[in-house]
C-alpha cells in the first residue's frame, strides 16, 4: 500500500502533540538534565504548531474577484462576424468619405475654407484661431453627446449616430489639418528634438496614448450606426487602470507632441484639448450615471479616473492573469498596428495637410 503523508507542516504539529503526551513530568524541586531536554523540545514542538497554524491561514484561498456589473471591453468573437455587416461598414464608410471630400475638403469649392476663413478673421493669430477650432469643436461634440437621449427618441439611435458623425467628422478634420500645417508658428520655447533620447521617448508615450484612446470605438461598427448604436458601461480591459482611458491617452498625446515641438502655438492646441477631455470626465459620468444608475456607482466605486489608482488602493481586484486575458485580443492588437502604420505614414499625412493649405 502507498503510504499517505501529512505536509510538512502538518506533520510537524502532529509529531510535537504526540512528543508532548508522552514526556514525563519532572519532580517538583528537581530539574534533571533529561527532563531539561525533554522542556526544550516541548517549547520547539509549541513553537512548530504555532508556525503550522499561521502557515495554514497563510494559505487560504484568496477573495473571489467581485462580479462585472459593466461590459467586457474589447471582447472580439469572429464567430459572430458578419461577412454582411463589414462590408456595409466598408461602402458607408467610402461613401462618407468621398461626400466629405466634396462638400468639405475639396480645394475651392469646399465648405472648410469659408468655416476656416471666417475663424481667422475673429481670432488674428494661428493660437487664437487654433483655440476657436478646438472651442467649436467642443460645443459640438460634447453638446450633441449630452442630447443624445432625446435625439435618440426622436429620429432613433441609428439616424442620431449619422448626424452626429456629419457634424463632428468635419470639425475634426480642420483641427487635425490646421494643427499639423501650424504647429510650429508663435513662439519658440525650446527645441530638445537633438537631445539623445527623446525621440524614443516621444514614441513610446505617442504609442500608449493610442492604447488609452481607442476605448471609444471599441465596436467600430456602432461607429458608422452598422450595428445600433449604444452607450456603453465598460469596466475591464483599460477601464480597470482608468475610468476615462480617452483623456489620459490625450494627456500623453499632448506630452509627447508639447515636448517634441515646443511651441507656443502647440501650448495653446494641447490645453484646448486636454480642457475639453477633463470636461469629458464629468460629462460622461453624468451621462452614465442618468442611463445606468446604481449600476454606474458600482462601477465608479470601484474604479478610478487618476490611472492605477484603484488598482493600487485595492478598490479594483482583477482576476488573475487579466492582463494576458483583457488585453490580448483583436482589437487591441489591430490599434497596435494602427499606431504603429500612422508613425510611419506621418509623412504622407503631413504632405496631404500641406496641399489643403489650410
Amino acid at each position: 500500500m502507498l503510504a499517505i503523508r501529512a505536509p510538512i507542516g502538518v506533520s510537524r504539529c502532529l509529531n510535537s502533540r504526540r512528543h508532548a503526551r508522552i514526556s514525563a513530568a519532572p519532580v517538583p524541586g528537581r530539574l534533571t538534565l533529561p527532563h531539561a531536554l525533554t522542556q526544550l523540545k516541548d517549547t520547539a514542538g509549541h513553537r512548530d504548531s504555532i508556525a503550522c497554524r499561521a502557515a495554514q491561514q497563510d494559505e487560504a484561498p484568496p477573495a473571489p474577484t467581485p462580479a462585472l456589473v459593466g461590459e467586457d471591453s474589447a471582447a472580439f468573437d469572429l464567430a459572430k462576424q458578419s461577412p454582411k455587416s463589414w462590408a456595409l461598414f466598408v461602402v458607408l464608410l467610402t461613401t462618407v468619405l468621398g461626400a466629405l471630400y466634396v462638400v468639405w475638403i475639396q480645394p475651392g469649392t469646399g465648405l472648410a475654407d469659408d468655416y476656416l476663413g471666417t475663424l481667422e478673421s475673429l481670432a488674428g493669430s494661428s493660437e487664437a484661431t487654433m483655440a476657436l477650432i478646438l472651442l467649436v469643436f467642443a460645443i459640438a461634440h460634447s453638446g450633441l453627446a449630452g442630447l443624445r437621449p432625446k435625439g435618440e427618441e426622436l429620429v432613433g439611435p441609428r439616424a442620431y449616430r449619422v448626424m452626429f458623425a456629419l457634424v463632428s467628422l468635419p470639425l475634426a478634420l480642420v483641427a487635425i489639418v490646421f494643427f499639423i500645417n501650424h504647429r510650429y508658428d508663435g513662439v519658440p520655447l525650446w527645441n530638445v528634438r537633438d537631445v539623445p533620447g527623446v525621440h524614443e521617448l516621444v514614441w513610446v508615450l505617442n504609442f500608449i496614448s493610442f492604447w488609452f484612446l481607442y476605448p471609444s470605438t471599441f465596436n467600430i461598427l456602432e461607429v458608422a450606426a452598422v450595428d445600433k448604436p449604444k452607450l456603453h458601461l465598460w469596466e475591464t480591459g483599460i477601464m480597470r487602470i482608468s475610468r476615462h482611458p480617452q483623456m489620459v491617452g490625450q494627456g500623453l498625446w499632448c506630452l509627447a507632441h508639447t515636448l517634441w515641438v515646443g511651441t507656443s502655438f502647440m501650448c495653446v492646441a494641447s490645453a484646448g484639448l486636454m480642457a475639453h477631455h477633463l470636461f469629458g470626465c464629468w460629462h460622461g459620468d453624468r451621462r452614465l450615471k442618468a442611463k445606468y444608475g446604481d449600476a454606474f456607482e458600482a462601477v465608479k466605486a470601484r474604479t478610478s479616473v487618476v490611472p492605477f489608482a484603484a488598482l493600487a488602493d485595492g478598490r479594483q481586484q482583477p482576476p488573475e492573469g487579466w492582463w494576458w486575458s483583457e488585453f490580448a485580443r483583436a482589437p487591441y492588437l489591430a490599434v497596435t498596428a494602427l499606431t504603429i502604420g500612422a508613425y510611419f505614414a506621418h509623412p504622407l499625412m503631413q504632405a496631404a495637410s500641406y496641399s489643403l493649405k489650410w
